[in-house]
């Protein structure tokens, strides 16, 4: 098992962290060659408009959507955004995910949170049906699923915050802020 994390901008060091933790082979994606041999890739938070700013630069819009089509992606936070079809501003997106994002939807810095989530799907890892600690740092908002797609986990008041269209993975918050691994390897799964 060969896993990417795109390493244009962000906090992917992280993502690189928790995969060696669970003894997968991971590896920075900053040019399309890196992208040969994966299993799949980790888009990470940061900053949405600079990750596909950077991505145009060193042409890997691309290979990103071909990669895409035949292999599991995941965007967390700014990656969320990256990979949806709207993200309701003029910024590059992969367009790869029937969603709608809205940045910046829970406000600036200041107003980041923490909250646990029910997140069903995480039963398939653990066997253990207890709540995710999920890390929300000026996070997007899933608004709406569409096609094929369908919402993972919501908060209370019913907001997505975590989706999946086949293969691909959206979560609009941080788990390698965590020390759960539970969603890297329901990813981990989904590149199998």
């Amino acid at each position: 098992m060969k896993i990417g994390v795109l390493a244009l901008q962000g906090d992917f060091s992280e993502h690189l962290s928790m995969l060696k933790k669970l003894g997968v082979q991971a590896v920075e994606v900053r040019l399309p060659k890196h992208l040969d041999d994966l299993n799949g890739l980790i888009i990470p938070g940061g900053e949405s408009t600079t990750i596909g700013k950077l991505a145009v630069a060193y042409d890997l819009m691309e290979p990103l959507r071909q990669f895409g089509t035949s292999h599991a992606i995941w965007g967390t936070c700014a990656g969320a955004i990256f990979l949806s079809k709207d993200a309701r501003s003029n910024q590059p997106l992969l367009g790869l995910m029937d969603i709608k994002v809205q940045r910046n939807a829970f406000g600036r810095q200041v107003d980041s949170f923490e909250t646990d989530l029910n997140i069903d799907e995480l039963m398939k890892v653990s066997g253990t049906p207890f709540a995710y600690h999920a890390v929300f740092i000026r996070a997007p908002l899933i608004e709406s699923v569409h096609g094929n797609a369908k919402a993972l986990s919501t908060l209370e008041d019913g907001r997505i915050v975590a989706a999946q269209e086949g293969h691909l993975l959206a979560t609009s918050f941080h788990p390698e802020l965590t020390s759960d691994t539970r969603f890297h390897e329901y990813f981990i799964s989904l590149a199998s």
